[in-house]
């Protein structure tokens, strides 16, 4: 991978980057997502049923931390390559208003786990509503939350691969949340002893980039130590990435950059 790969200013993407561009609203609404005691507490206890009971990847703090961020980046990159977002724009929003939709529904696409692993993106809707009561009216009138409000739960919902993303806003949701796959992923289930193939697999990737492509507005760069890493590529980035809208906008490639030349996979591309 590239370290000088990036958009037109040199900038590569890496997990813990923040929004790239300045945004009011958006920093606005983040800073009092950051200080809400019942949005830590759910990030928080979302994790049990994923993690300590069902011994699956990372879906907490973290998680939602990096799946925000990512988010946020590709609608950066999307955004510099001219590509609509309809959601918003649909609703009779502002275009500042894409960003919010994005990050509040990253913040809360997981918090159905507190439920159940299973089904969760349905259990995440009644919520996540509840807290969005809550929080658009700090920043919205009453119609203007109304119609926010459906946009990230319309975005909630199509994280899910059964449910088909109607706006870009929800599409750049369906494959962020993907985009989390470095090894960190997998830190707690593999310290305790969890050897399933997505804990494994994700053990296998050691950094995601993204970046201004040449052919495509986006391109994410994967590098992985073995050819574990290819599950997390080709069975469940890919099938996030397909249907979500985004499959003409976001070029992939995943390169092994383990020296053994008897390695099984040394790059794949979507």
């Amino acid at each position: 991978m590239s370290d000088s790969a990036g958009d037109q200013s040199g900038r590569v993407y890496a997990p813990e980057d923040e929004h790239h561009f300045p945004d009011g609203k958006l920093n606005d609404v983040l800073e009092f997502v950051e200080a809400d005691d019942e949005i830590a507490a759910y990030l928080e206890a979302q994790n049990v049923n994923a993690v300590d009971r069902k011994r699956y990847n990372d879906h907490g703090t973290k998680h939602i931390s990096i799946v925000r961020n990512r988010a946020l980046c590709l609608y950066d990159l999307l955004k510099a390559g001219d590509v609509d977002f309809n959601g918003a724009r649909q609703q009779g929003l502002e275009e500042a208003d894409e960003s919010v939709i994005i990050a509040l529904a990253a913040t809360l696409h997981d918090v159905g786990h507190i439920v159940h692993r299973d089904r969760h993106a349905y259990y995440s809707i009644p919520l996540a509503a509840d807290v969005l009561d809550r929080v658009l009216p700090e920043f919205y009138d009453a119609v203007e939350a109304v119609r926010m409000k459906g946009e990230i739960l319309h975005a909630i919902l199509c994280h899910h691969t059964a449910e088909t993303p109607l706006t870009t806003e929800a599409g750049v949701i369906r494959v962020a949340d993907a985009l989390d796959m470095e090894r960190g992923r997998s830190r707690i289930p593999y310290e305790q002893g969890g050897r399933g193939i997505n804990t494994l697999s994700s053990q296998a990737i050691s950094r995601v980039s993204l970046h201004a492509g040449d052919s495509r507005p986006v391109m994410v760069e994967i590098a992985m130590t073995n050819a574990a890493g290819v599950y997390q590529v080709d069975n469940l980035l890919k099938s996030k990435l397909r249907g979500s809208g985004l499959e003409d906008l976001i070029r992939i490639v995943a390169v092994n950059t383990n020296e053994n030349r008897d390695q099984l996979v040394e790059r794949i591309e979507l």
